[in-house]
């Protein structure tokens, strides 16, 4: 069942988020095959990041906390919120998946 996690930084956490951010990627690498889906939330000029969103093909909702509380940004308490919600595939990549 495919959850979706939605991260949001703590103000002004920017340094911290670059600091952290290749032992971030190494353990999205290490998990991709739990990722549908994955990125940073940008501002509009595309430049800084305020949090992200990752769908995950998991079995539970503890499997999805566990995975987000495995990540170095989490590791890092660069989150000042984070929601988890189980997600209904309608369309992915343009086709009906009901």
């Amino acid at each position: 069942m495919p959850y979706l996690i939605e991260t949001f930084d703590k103000p002004d956490s920017r340094e911290l988020r670059l600091a952290v951010r290749d032992k971030h990627l190494q353990f999205l690498e290490t998990n991709k095959k739990l990722l549908l889906a994955c990125g940073a939330k940008l501002d509009d000029e595309g430049v800084d990041a305020s949090g992200g969103i990752y769908i995950l093909d998991v079995d539970s909702r503890a499997e999805a906390e566990d995975f987000i509380n495995a990540d170095p940004f989490t590791e890092a308490q660069l989150f000042q919120r984070i929601d988890i919600t189980r997600w209904r595939k309608a369309y992915f990549d343009g086709e009906n998946c009901l």
